[in-house]
C-alpha cells in the first residue's frame, strides 16, 4: 500500500484497522478496571474491619495508601524508556499484570502489607503510562482523545464495580476458610487478574512495526503511514538517531516539566478518591450500603467523562475541557465543607467525579504537546504521570482521621491545589495559541503549505 492508494480502498482499511484496534482497546480497559480495583480495594476493606485486623494506629492506614506511589513514582519513567525500545510490548506489559495480581492477594499485617503494596505500585506503575505511549503509536491525535477516555475511563468503572464487588464479598465472605472478608476480596481481585493476565498475552497490540497476526499487510502499512502523516510526513525511520535521545529531550523540554506539575497538583485535588468510601460513610449508612452509594456517582462521571472527550477530540479544544470538569470538582469540594447534611454530602460526591475527567483530557494533552520522536513522547508520558504520582505520595497525609468526617481542611486544600493547575494550563494555553499563529505568520510569509497546529 502506498500513498496513492485510492480514497475508497483506504477508508475502507482504515476503518477495519480502528475496528481492531478498538477491540484491543476494550481489552486494556478491562485489565485497567483490575489494576484500578487491585490499587483502591484498600479502601473498601477499611470499612470492614481491616484496620482493626491490622492494628493499624495513626496514620499508618495512609501510609498503606501512600507507599504504593512510591514504588509507582520510581518505575514509570525507566519502564517507558524501555518500552520505547523493545518490539514485543505485550509480553513485557503481560507478565507485569501477572506479577501485580499476584503481589496483590498477600497482604498479611502491616509490615507485609507495607511491602506488598509498595511491590504493588512498582508493578502497576509499567501499565498506566506504557498503554498511554502504545496507544499514541497507532491512533491519530484526533483520534486519541477519546480513546485515552475509553482507557482512563476504566477507573471510574472500577471505582463503581469495585465498590460492587466488594459491597457483595464483604457481606457474604466473612469467615470463610478461616479468613476476614476485606482478605477475601484482595484473593478475589488479584486471582481475577492472574486469570486475565494470561488471556494478556495474545490481545495486548505490540507497535506498528511489530508484525501481527491479528492485523493484513494492507493495514500494517497503512497503521504505520497514519503515524508518519499526524505528523507532517514525519518519517520515524529516519529519526533514528534522535529517538536515542529521547530521554534527554523530554527532560530539557520546560512544557513537558510545566504539564506535569500541573498534572501533580490535579491529583492532589483528586485524592479524595482513595478516600471514596470514607467520605460516602459520613452519611451514616452501613458498610453495605455505603458502598452500593459509592457507585452511582463514578457511573455518572464515566459517562461524561466519555461526552467531554469525544466533544474534545472533535473540537481540537483541550483547556477548555480540563478546566471545566475541574471547576465542578471544585463545586463538590466546597458543598462538601460547607455542609454535613445527607443529601448535600452526597450531591458533593456527583461533582467531585466530574473532576476526574480532567485528569484524562490532560494526558491526552500531553501526548498533543509532545510531535516528535515516539520514545521522547513515551518519557513525557511517563514524567507527567511520575511527577503525578509524586503528589499522590503527599496527598494521602492531608486526609486524616482527625479532620473527620467532615474533612473541612482537606477540601479546602483540594480547592486551592485545582485553582492553581487551572491557572497553569491557562498560561500554557497562551503560550501554545501563540506559537500557533507564529507558526501561520511564517507560513503566509513563505507561500509555505499549511503544517503542524499545536492543540490547545
Amino acid at each position: 500500500m502506498d500513498t496513492g492508494l485510492e480514497l475508497d480502498r483506504r477508508t475502507e482499511v482504515e476503518k477495519k484497522l480502528l475496528r481492531k484496534l478498538d477491540l484491543r482497546v476494550a481489552f486494556l480497559v478491562l485489565v485497567y478496571i483490575m489494576n484500578y480495583m487491585d490499587r483502591n480495594n484498600m479502601a473498601a476493606a477499611r470499612l470492614n474491619g481491616l484496620e482493626e485486623d491490622l492494628r493499624l494506629t495513626g496514620q499508618e492506614f495512609n501510609t498503606l495508601i501512600s507507599v504504593l506511589f512510591i514504588g509507582y513514582v520510581l518505575m514509570q519513567i525507566p519502564s517507558n524508556t524501555y518500552l520505547s525500545r523493545i518490539r514485543r510490548p505485550s509480553l513485557y506489559l503481560s507478565c507485569c499484570i501477572f506479577l501485580w495480581g499476584i503481589i496483590s492477594i498477600g497482604t498479611g499485617h502491616f509490615r507485609a502489607a507495607l511491602v506488598s503494596r509498595f511491590f504493588l505500585g512498582f508493578s502497576e506503575a509499567v501499565y498506566y503510562p506504557g498503554v498511554l505511549f502504545m496507544l499514541s503509536r497507532w491512533y491519530k491525535r484526533d483520534e486519541l482523545g477519546l480513546r485515552m477516555a475509553y482507557f482512563t475511563g476504566g477507573s471510574s468503572v472500577a471505582n463503581a464495580f469495585g465498590s460492587l464487588i466488594a459491597s457483595g464479598v464483604l457481606a457474604t465472605m466473612d469467615g470463610k476458610l478461616g479468613y476476614q472478608a476485606w482478605r477475601w476480596l484482595f484473593f478475589c481481585e488479584g486471582g481475577l487478574t492472574c486469570v486475565i493476565a494470561a488471556a494478556a498475552f495474545f490481545i495486548v497490540p505490540d507497535f506498528p512495526t511489530t508484525p501481527a497476526f491479528w492485523l493484513t499487510s494492507e493495514e500494517q502499512i497503512l497503521a504505520q503511514k497514519r503515524m508518519e502523516e499526524d505528523v507532517c510526513g514525519i518519517d520515524h525511520n529516519a529519526m533514528k538517531g534522535v529517538e536515542r535521545s529521547g530521554l534527554a529531550q523530554a527532560l530539557t523540554d520546560w512544557k513537558v516539566w510545566w504539564l506535569a506539575v500541573a498534572l501533580a497538583l490535579l491529583n492532589i485535588a483528586l485524592s479524595f478518591t482513595f478516600f471514596f468510601p470514607t467520605l460516602a460513610a459520613a452519611m451514616g449508612y452501613s458498610p453495605t450500603i455505603t458502598l452500593l452509594l459509592c457507585a452511582p456517582p463514578w457511573i455518572v462521571g464515566l459517562l461524561t467523562s466519555l461526552f467531554v472527550m469525544g466533544h474534545s477530540d472533535r473540537t481540537g479544544d483541550r483547556f477548555r475541557h480540563i478546566a471545566g470538569p475541574i471547576s465542578m470538582g471544585i463545586i463538590g469540594f466546597v458543598l462538601a465543607s460547607i455542609s454535613m447534611d445527607t443529601l448535600a454530602r452526597y450531591l458533593s460526591l456527583f461533582f467531585m467525579t466530574q473532576a476526574t475527567v480532567a485528569y484524562i483530557v490532560l494526558l491526552a494533552w500531553v501526548s498533543n504537546s509532545v510531535p516528535e520522536s515516539p520514545s521522547k513522547r513515551a518519557v513525557a508520558i511517563a514524567t507527567a504521570n511520575t511527577l503525578a504520582g509524586l503528589g499522590n505520595i503527599g496527598a494521602s497525609y492531608i486526609w486524616p482521621a482527625k479532620w473527620g468526617p467532615s474533612y473541612v481542611n482537606s477540601f479546602l486544600i483540594c480547592t486551592l491545589m485545582a485553582a492553581i493547575s487551572i491557572y497553569m494550563l491557562w498560561v500554557y494555553r497562551l503560550h501554545l495559541i501563540n506559537l500557533n499563529k507564529k507558526a501561520e505568520m511564517k507560513e503566509r510569509a513563505l507561500d509555505l503549505p499549511t503544517g503542524f497546529r499545536y492543540v490547545t
